[in-house]
């Protein structure tokens, strides 16, 4: 079967590989959709301190049961699902206070462990959702992504009423605004440098929309809000030159979501952590965010389908790894078509 590998940094390629046979306790997934992720580039780029080469990466995927282990019960061959890349112990202190996010052993699929970039992949059967009719392979590919920007939500905490500024706009970004409209955040402000992804996300319900290249967005939010600040704050250009700016801007009693997986150290002042009595809260993966997220969509509340700007064959991922390294202004997300 062919795979796309990731043998060394900026070392990457098409593969053909043996079918793996269904293990104990796991299920075979033949993939239709993949989507490709910042932290996939990651990878490529050599960013990635968890990742050991060669790595079939790959962490939103979709696809049908083609075989079922020893021992698996309640999936069957056939099953429409998409994967919880999140693999945990269930026992560590993490997972026993219900953060299984965090495990002190965790594996991410496509990172630890193959992904779903190849024809067939092996996965625990506890990490596969079946998946609602209506809902399609393609939609369900990117329900990983949502599924970050529900973990963030969740750890912010929101109070109804409770305006929320996204600082980037990019597909976390958006993830976030669709998810934020979807659980009933009214206000909600955006800002990136890029005026095609503001455009996009007004179409996808922002209240409004500030470009960071040509406007003082924190000017703006100390007029917007007669300078008391934002309540809540979600970090999704993860650039850490911008925590004190987030300090600034956010309210008393505000919290910040930060997502960057950057070993970049940020400066942060304790005297505006404290005043004002500020919540950072990092955010990472989803804690078992996916049957949130499936209804979501289910129920048409969340438009995954909004977010793709290519579809690509199998055999065109090396040159769509290309595009985005290159023309990442371009993409917004684009979708990989593995199996029929």
């Amino acid at each position: 079967m062919q795979a796309f590998q990731v043998n060394a940094p900026q070392d990457y390629r098409l593969v053909e590989t043996e079918i793996p046979d269904a293990a104990p306790g796991e299920v075979l997934v033949r993939v239709a959709f993949a989507g490709i992720c910042g932290s996939d580039m990651h990878i490529i780029h050599g960013d990635n301190a968890f990742v050991r080469f060669p790595r079939i990466t790959g962490h939103e995927f979709a696809g049908l049961v083609e075989a079922v282990g020893e021992g698996v019960e309640g999936v069957a061959i056939g099953d429409r699902v998409c994967v919880d890349p999140v693999i945990s112990c269930g026992r560590c202190y993490p997972c026993r206070i219900d953060r299984p996010n965090v495990c002190t052993a965790l594996e991410v699929i496509g990172v630890h462990r193959n992904g779903g970039f190849e024809e067939r992949v092996n996965v625990p059967a506890g990490n596969v959702h079946r998946l609602p009719e209506g809902l399609g392979l393609d939609a369900a590919a990117l329900v990983e992504p949502y599924t970050i920007a529900a973990n963030v939500l969740d750890r912010m905490q929101p109070h109804p009423g409770d305006r929320l500024l996204i600082l980037g706009a990019g597909v976390i970004g958006l993830t976030i605004l669709q998810v934020a409209r979807a659980l009933g955040i009214e206000d909600v402000t955006v800002s990136d440098v890029i005026d095609a992804r503001l455009a996009t996300a007004r179409e996808l319900g922002a209240t409004r929309t500030f470009n960071g290249a040509e406007q003082d967005v924190e000017a703006e939010i100390q007029a917007l809000t007669d300078g008391e600040g934002m309540p809540l704050i979600a970090d999704a250009a993860c650039v850490p030159a911008l925590l004190p700016q987030m300090l600034r801007m956010a309210s008393p009693a505000g919290r910040i979501g930060l997502l960057g997986f950057t070993p970049t150290p940020s400066d942060l002042s304790q005297l505006e952590v404290i005043k004002k009595e500020l919540t950072l809260v990092g955010s990472r993966l989803n804690n078992r965010k996916f049957p949130e997220v499936i209804e979501l969509m289910a129920s048409g509340r969340l438009d995954p389908l909004a977010l793709i700007s290519h579809r690509l064959p199998f055999d065109d991922m090396p040159g769509a790894i290309e595009m985005l390294d290159h023309h990442p202004e371009r993409a917004r997300k684009v979708l990989i078509q593995i199996g029929a």
